[in-house]
C-alpha cells in the first residue's frame, strides 16, 4: 500500500485523538509534538468491531459477564487457523489485560524472576510489585540483529529463579522468535526448572513476508506444561482501551496457582471488550491484512530514513509496529527530551533498561509519520552539527 492508492479501510486518514481522552494524545497537550511513544496505534478499530459494540450498546444491559461460547470458539479457532495451535476451552483463564497477566503469573509462581533487557517496562515492575527478586540479563545485538547470549543468561539465574519472563515478539526489539532459539528457551526452562510465562500480544503483528508466529507452548508437552502464555486483540485490533486478554495454561495445577492470584484483586472483564474481542478473531480478517500491508510500508520509510541519518541505527523490525532507535551515537545528555524540542515525543530508552535508546511507534497515518520522520531528520541534524 502507497499513499494516494486505494485505502479502504482508512489507515491513511488522520484522526484528531487531541484534546479528549487519549493518553497518548495527552501528554503533549498545548504542545506541538508529536506522539510517537505508547503503543497505541491511530487507526480506527475494525468495522467488524465497531458493529460488535453498537450492537451490544443498543441491548442496554450492562452487567457482569463473563465469556460466551461463541467467543469462546473464536479463541480457538483463530490459535488453530493462525498458528495451528490446538487448545481445550478450560486452558482460557480472562484477564482484564495482559500486564495484569505479567504481575498475576509473578503472584503464582514462587521464587525469583528471570528476563532480559531491553525489554517492557512491566517485566521489570511485575516482580517487584509481586515482591519476588529479579535477575536480567541483556539480549545480544550482533551483526545487526537482536539475539539471545545464553552464557550471560547462565550466569544471571539464581538457584532460586522459577520464572522466565518472556517477550515473543519482542518489545522494543521487534525480534519474532524463530524455532530454534525458542527451543534453546524450552531447553533452559526445563534444565533449570522454570515456567515460562510468555507475553504474545504481539503475535498477530509479524511483518516479514513469509514468516509465521510460533506459540511458545507448541515446542513439546515438557515447555507446554511449564507456559502460560499471555495474548490479547488490544495491539493487533487498536483496542487497548477496552481491557480483554487471556491467559492460555495448559497445566491444571499451574492454572489454578494462576486463578487464585486473582483472588480479591482482578475484576471482572469488561462486556465491551469481550465482545470486541469475538469480533477481532472472528470478522477482523481483511482489515488485519490491510494493516499489515500498511505497517510494513511504514516500517520500511522509518528503517530507510534512520539509516540515511548520522549517529542514529535500528535493527530491522520483524515484528510489531515499534522501531528500537540507537542514539548513543548523538552524544546527547538526555536524547529523549532532545527529540522532545524538536517536536516529536519518543519513548525513552531508561524505561526499558537501555539508556541513549528510544522507542518510535509507526502505527499512524502516512502523512504523520512523514512529519515525525521530518522532525527526527532535524534533532539529528542539530545535534550532529554541535
Amino acid at each position: 500500500m502507497t499513499f494516494g492508492v486505494a485505502d479502504p479501510f482508512g489507515f491513511d486518514r488522520v484522526i484528531d485523538r487531541s484534546g479528549h481522552d487519549s493518553v497518548k494524545w495527552n501528554r503533549y497537550a498545548g504542545r506541538d509534538i508529536l506522539p510517537m511513544w505508547v503503543a497505541d496505534m491511530d487507526f480506527a478499530a475494525p468495522p467488524a468491531i465497531v458493529e460488535a459494540l453498537q450492537q451490544r450498546v443498543a441491548h442496554g444491559v450492562f452487567g457482569y459477564a463473563e465469556p460466551w461460547p461463541a467467543l469462546t470458539e473464536a479463541v480457538i479457532g483463530h490459535l488453530e487457523s493462525e498458528y495451528g495451535w490446538r487448545i481445550d476451552a478450560d486452558w482460557l483463564v480472562w484477564l482484564p489485560g495482559l500486564v495484569t497477566g505479567l504481575n498475576l503469573a509473578c503472584r503464582a509462581v514462587e521464587g525469583e524472576v528471570f528476563t532480559a533487557t531491553p525489554v517492557y517496562p512491566p517485566f521489570m515492575s511485575a516482580p517487584h510489585f509481586s515482591g519476588r527478586g529479579l535477575c536480567t540479563t541483556s539480549l545480544a545485538l550482533k551483526d545487526g540483529r537482536w539475539g539471545w547470549d545464553w552464557p550471560a543468561a547462565e550466569a544471571a539465574i539464581t538457584p532460586g529463579t522459577r520464572l522466565f519472563l518472556l517477550c515473543h515478539p519482542h518489545n522494543p526489539v521487534g525480534r519474532a522468535w524463530e524455532a530454534d532459539e525458542l527451543a534453546a528457551i524450552a531447553d533452559f526452562c526445563c534444565r533449570h526448572d522454570l515456567v515460562v510465562c510468555s507475553d504474545e500480544i504481539h503475535c498477530d503483528l509479524v511483518l516479514d513476508e513469509g514468516r509465521q508466529h510460533l506459540p511458545m507452548a507448541m515446542l513439546g508437552d515438557d515447555i507446554a506444561l511449564r507456559s502460560i502464555t499471555l495474548m490479547a486483540p488490544s495491539k493487533s485490533f487498536n483496542v487497548p482501551g477496552l481491557g480483554c486478554a487471556f491467559a492460555v495454561i495448559p497445566d491444571v495445577g499451574l492454572r489454578r496457582a494462576f486463578s487464585r492470584a486473582m483472588a480479591g484483586i482482578v475484576p471482572h472483564v469488561n462486556v465491551l471488550g469481550l465482545a470486541a474481542c469475538e469480533a477481532a478473531l472472528r470478522d477482523s480478517g481483511d482489515w488485519h491484512a490491510a494493516l499489515i500491508a500498511t505497517l510494513r510500508r511504514n516500517r520500511d520509510r522509518v528503517e530507510a530514513a534512520v539509516a540515511a541519518m548520522p549517529g542514529v541505527s535500528m535493527a530491522h523490525v520483524e515484528a510489531t509496529y515499534l522501531a528500537w532507535i540507537d542514539a548513543r551515537g548523538l552524544g546527547l545528555e538526555s536524547a529523549h527530551r532532545h527529540f522532545e524540542t524538536f517536536g516529536v515525543g519518543l519513548s525513552d530508552g531508561a524505561d526499558f533498561g537501555a539508556p541513549g535508546w528510544l522507542r518510535l511507534n509507526f502505527g499512524c497515518a502516512l502523512p504523520t509519520l512523514e512529519e515525525a520522520l521530518a522532525r527526527l531528520r532535524r534533532a539529528v541534524a542539530a545535534a550532529v552539527s554541535v
